[in-house]
């Protein structure tokens, strides 16, 4: 086994491990990738500003999200298929947040089903849900997550069409693969990985097979969510989302001030700043970028998170002295669960967090609830010459 000090590390052992579709299906975006790219990138054009002879004894990264106690303000994105990437990879994941004390939130679209983590896990989790036309599955599916005792919905907003990535079409992606040639032949090298889906009964969509008439296979399935889809969806539609579910409410896929008003008028506890990973609108900001205007439009009325290009403790921690209440990592834990399962996301999150922890201290800060924008060198006109533009909208 290799020494893992940084999550670059875990993302070699994931790509060895996991079959080619799942990691395309991870690690792309749509279109030229452009956003997918920046969302990265340009945390690197924010520096810190390094601070010596300050007290950096008894520091805590400890404070809350949405109300909830955490270890640390990050919480384990809701990535679709997680369990094709490990065998009951919700399950596992789920597991390590909630021992290492921070949240988990499932996607709608993934294998394990909100039954199955709720069984294997003891703290609350969120629940992201996508916005489709289907009322009756909308309110089950709302209501299967408050019987979960659930602590929060996730609305992803995002997602009305798919933007196209072209690795996933090349790869006749599905769950489960497709055995062609060509994925038999990628399977032949994944041993470790193929004995342990055949360990697991856990191998198509769990939150929709089996609780939507006339879809079990992956080709009913893939019909019925390109039908259910909601292209039409507008403020309107989420109020009704809103009305069917009375708990802590969290709004995902704001990236314009004006989105982020509408969100706080609907009734929303908290939003996500958030591209999709760069997997939806190409060419559009990175998540980083964006975030300054929207802390604006919103002020202190609801907590805003920010989502996509975060690889390490210190992307992290430019996030939070930027201004967000929280950081969502997605790629980042999908990487050690594809690596080494839920030991994998342990690391992944202790990775994150002495990364976190050390560049604070160095920042002169010892508690990340003090941590502000005085740590940062931002350069002039980090948005762009819009900024002024997003701003006066």
């Amino acid at each position: 086994m290799p020494v893992i000090t940084e999550i670059e590390d875990l993302k070699r052992l994931y790509k060895r491990r996991v079959p080619k579709m799942f990691y395309d299906y991870c690690e792309s975006g749509s279109w030229s990738e452009q956003t997918f790219r920046e969302n990265s990138s340009d945390f690197d054009e924010i520096y810190f500003r390094q601070r010596v002879a300050v007290d950096m004894a008894n520091r805590s990264t400890k404070t809350t999200m949405l109300g909830e106690e955490v270890s640390m303000p990050v919480a384990l994105a809701p990535v679709g298929m997680t369990g094709m990437q490990h065998w009951d990879g919700e399950i596992k994941a789920a597991k390590a947040a909630e021992k290492f004390g921070v949240p988990y939130c499932l996607s709608t679209m993934s294998i394990c089903s909100i039954e199955d983590v709720a069984a294997n896990t003891s703290r609350p989790f969120w629940l992201q849900v996508y916005t489709l036309t289907d009322d009756d599955y909308m309110q089950r599916l709302f209501d299967r997550a408050k019987e979960a005792k659930c602590s929060a919905a996730v609305i992803t907003v995002d997602l009305q069409l798919l933007g196209q990535r072209h690795k996933d079409l090349k790869n006749g992606l599905s769950a489960p693969p497709k055995l062609t040639p060509k994925t038999l032949a990628d399977l032949a090298t994944r041993w470790s990985w193929g004995l342990g889906m055949l360990s697991t009964k856990r191998r198509q969509f769990g939150n929709i097979v089996g609780h939507v008439a006339d879809v079990d296979d992956p080709s009913s399935l893939m019909a019925w969510t390109a039908e259910k889809f909601d292209q039409s969806l507008d403020w309107d539609r989420i109020r009704k989302f809103r009305d069917m579910w009375n708990g802590p409410l969290i709004i995902k896929g704001i990236m314009d001030p004006r989105d982020a008003q509408e969100a706080v008028n609907v009734g929303a506890d908290a939003i996500i700043v958030s591209n999709h990973g760069g997997r939806q609108l190409d060419g559009a900001l990175s998540s980083i970028r964006a975030l300054g205007p929207v802390l604006e439009a919103v002020g202190d009325k609801v907590e805003v998170h920010l989502d996509s290009g975060v690889r390490s403790g210190q992307d992290v921690l430019k996030a939070l002295a930027m201004g967000a209440q929280g950081v969502h990592i997605g790629r980042a834990y999908i990487y050690g669960l594809g690596a080494m399962g839920q030991a994998g996301v342990t690391k992944a999150l202790e990775i994150i967090h002495k990364e976190l922890d050390v560049s604070m201290a160095l920042c002169g800060r010892r508690r990340v609830t003090d941590v502000d924008r005085d740590i940062l060198l931002v350069p002039e006109g980090f948005s762009g010459r819009w900024d002024d533009q997003l701003r006066n909208v």
